[in-house]
């Protein structure tokens, strides 16, 4: 029977054929431990001398490190492995032998494994982080789901930026100028005009010059907008939904949590209200904590999302920030003209701002006087006006950055991890 390494477990005392890869391999002279994966797991491969012809024999001693192969043998269970079972292996067919596979067990520089990352996926720890990966966008499109939202998919080609062009890259769409995506935001406020709930998935980029661990050149983005929301009610959806995702990968992927070695009471604490600090509180707080230099009006940078978030075990909303240093689009604070109703949510240790979100202006003056401060032309931004003219309601919306969310949920160094094929500053290959 042909089963895959994650079903082995449902096949105790069976005979079983799986495809699978060589990740490594040890001998003790009478026994061969192979280690195989096959893309759904990794399990041990016990080849017994005495126990098979030699020409199997032979094989498996001789086998070389990514080398393809059919393996057939006989499941049993197994206390100490991890996944609870090893495979008593009685055939191998080799389909491919790998020779002189760059990456071996020893340390590499990140470099070079970055310059070999269409390996380097291949290695226990990276196959764990997008295992992790796939089960956040499995349970944010779960929760999506539950909740009645509908997805839609904005253009990835714009003629015009949700937040200003400095960080967009130009391109030519025919004889006009175009830029690739930095949010979908506005278009999705068009769908929520006409779908109620809705949320898009997909890549933004950013021609931001940073290297920092938190930046990608392309990332992901899960963007909900919400009709008939307000800001408070958007803040209860945005904890729900980050709740929700935490105990789904709690739940679904403690393997792999474990091969990370991912301390995982500190993600257990992750359950909704989160706490909330306003802007004008976080300044204070950032000056009792000694960041004397930082003064009301400016924005927080890494160093400051850090210091904010040790004071608590969970996320933290960093609420109402000065209008002037958000984008045109977001409401008023309806008591005070100088903040806006809007939050970014904090990952605790230290993995920064993971969404951020706000109320949408719905008065159509207000908004003309915004385009106006702004600079912005009626031809670019004319259908987006027009959504505050023909039956404007209460909106709210946000966006969560996909591989930060990786890098706090499996506790990855570098976002770098976090992607299959990361772009950064310096990295366009492979």
């Amino acid at each position: 029977m042909k089963t895959t390494i994650s079903q082995l477990k449902n096949h105790i005392d069976e005979t079983v054929t799986i495809g699978a890869w060589l990740s490594n391999k040890r001998s003790s002279g009478k026994i061969a431990f192979l280690q195989l994966r096959d893309g759904t797991g990794f399990v041990q491969g016990v080849v017994v001398k005495a126990e098979v012809e030699e020409s199997l024999w032979t094989t498996a001693k001789g086998m070389t490190q990514e080398t393809s192969m059919y393996v057939t043998g006989k499941v049993q269970s197994d206390e100490r492995s991890q996944t609870g079972v090893e495979l008593v292996v009685t055939d191998i067919t080799v389909l491919h032998e790998a020779v002189d596979y760059p990456i071996t067990p020893k340390e590499h520089g990140t470099e070079f494994l970055m310059d070999h990352r269409h390996l380097w996926l291949r290695s226990k720890r990276q196959h764990a982080i997008m295992k992790v990966r796939n089960e956040i966008i499995h349970s944010m499109y779960e929760f999506f789901h539950n909740n009645e939202f509908i997805k839609v998919d904005p253009p990835i080609l714009t003629g015009s930026s949700a937040e200003g062009t400095t960080t967009l890259f130009h391109t030519k769409y025919f004889d006009e100028d175009a830029y690739l995506s930095q949010s979908g935001q506005l278009y999705m406020e068009a769908a929520a005009m006409a779908l109620g709930k809705v949320f898009s998935f997909g890549p933004t980029f950013r021609a931001e010059k940073s290297k920092t661990r938190r930046h990608l050149i392309e990332f992901w983005m899960i963007e909900p907008e919400m009709a008939f929301v307000e800001h408070e009610e958007s803040l209860q959806i945005q904890e729900q939904f980050v709740s929700h995702v935490v105990q789904s990968v709690l739940e679904r992927c403690q393997l792999e949590l474990s091969i990370l070695g991912r301390d995982v009471s500190k993600l257990e604490k992750v359950k909704a209200p989160f706490p909330r600090i306003s802007y004008d509180d976080a300044i204070t707080l950032l000056k009792e904590k000694g960041f004397d230099d930082i003064e009301w009006g400016e924005d927080f940078g890494a160093p400051h999302e850090t210091a904010i978030a040790e004071s608590y075990e969970q996320p933290v909303f960093i609420t109402n920030y000065p209008k002037e240093i958000k984008a045109f689009y977001m409401k008023p604070h309806p008591e005070r003209d100088d903040v806006v109703l809007c939050a970014d949510l904090i990952a605790p240790e230290g993995y920064g701002e993971i969404i951020g979100g706000s109320q949408r202006i719905d008065d159509l003056d207000l908004m003309k006087a915004r385009y106006e401060e702004h600079g912005l032309t009626d031809d670019a931004y004319r259908w987006y006006l027009e959504l505050r003219q023909y039956g404007s309601v209460p909106h709210s919306g946000f966006g969560l950055g996909l591989e930060r969310t990786v890098a706090w949920i499996t506790g990855a160094e570098h976002v770098r991890e976090t992607i299959p094929f990361p772009r950064l500053l310096n990295r366009l290959y492979p």
